[in-house]
């Protein structure tokens, strides 16, 4: 896919994600302790946080396959608790998840892998479309020549690309991104950064960004929000957020940065 160096365009008219005072505990252990976002339309949100802060069960959430103890989330205009299965089905084939792993099925090769979503979830598309479809996400990711390749032959940012194309392949409006540079060297991992922020232009997407990596963050977010201690305590542009004495906060960046 082609670089566009596109400014990011943030609309407010429409808010994708809201979550308000958010709760969420498993047994004694307090997770989530009153967490409040928003993700505009067309916006890139980072949520930066140590392992096992409960950025993941954030998500969870957010996709209803936790319920939170008490608060409110709303996605594309549905509040996440009170939707049928049915309706809360339909909701997911809106919001794209990017595994950390990619979750490629390793027995189909890279055209199969893409082409399953739409089988399982697209009934009504003839092949000739199918085709289209996995040609037009392969290109966009800017790996049609692997198409008839397996997933064991690919390289992990190749993986991980595929992951993303086999997310957009269903068109969603929210992408969900699990930690999208682990494990990637610098030069993948400045790849990676790239490929997600021409996906927000390409797509429109609305996403959030889960990373413990200050330099995907800083490439891709248009506001980052810290997660410390179950909630979010600073929200904002990048500087803005790492503009403080709070040592907590400062202790993240230096454990990225300094180290």
């Amino acid at each position: 896919m082609e670089n566009q160096n596109i400014p990011h365009v943030i609309s407010h008219d429409e808010q994708a994600i809201v979550i308000k005072d958010l709760y969420k505990s498993f047994d004694d252990l307090e997770v989530l302790k009153g967490v409040n976002l928003t993700v505009d339309k067309g916006e890139n949100v980072v949520v930066l946080g140590k392992s096992g802060s409960g950025k993941s069960v954030l998500i969870k959430i957010i996709v209803g396959l936790l319920k939170a103890d008490r608060g409110e989330v709303t996605v594309l205009g549905q509040q996440v608790a009170t939707l049928t299965d049915k309706e809360l089905n339909a909701l997911r084939l809106r919001v794209g998840f990017s595994f950390q792993s990619s979750a490629l099925y390793d027995s189909m090769n890279i055209r199969q892998n893409l082409e399953f979503p739409l089988k399982m979830n697209r009934k009504t598309m003839s092949r000739r479309e199918i085709i289209k479809a996995v040609d037009e996400v392969l290109e966009d990711v800017g790996l049609r020549d692997k198409m008839n390749q397996m997933p064991s032959d690919l390289s992990g940012g190749q993986r991980k690309r595929i992951g993303i194309a086999r997310t957009l392949i269903l068109r969603p409006e929210i992408m969900l991104y699990d930690e999208p540079t682990a494990g990637l060297d610098p030069i993948t991992s400045y790849e990676i950064n790239k490929l997600i922020n021409e996906v927000q232009q390409l797509y429109n997407t609305s996403s959030i960004i889960i990373t413990h990596d200050l330099t995907c963050a800083k490439e891709t977010a248009d506001r980052v929000a810290m997660f410390v201690e179950g909630r979010f305590t600073r929200i904002g542009k990048f500087e803005e957020v790492f503009n403080t004495d709070d040592e907590q906060v400062r202790s993240f960046y230096n454990y990225n940065f300094i180290q």
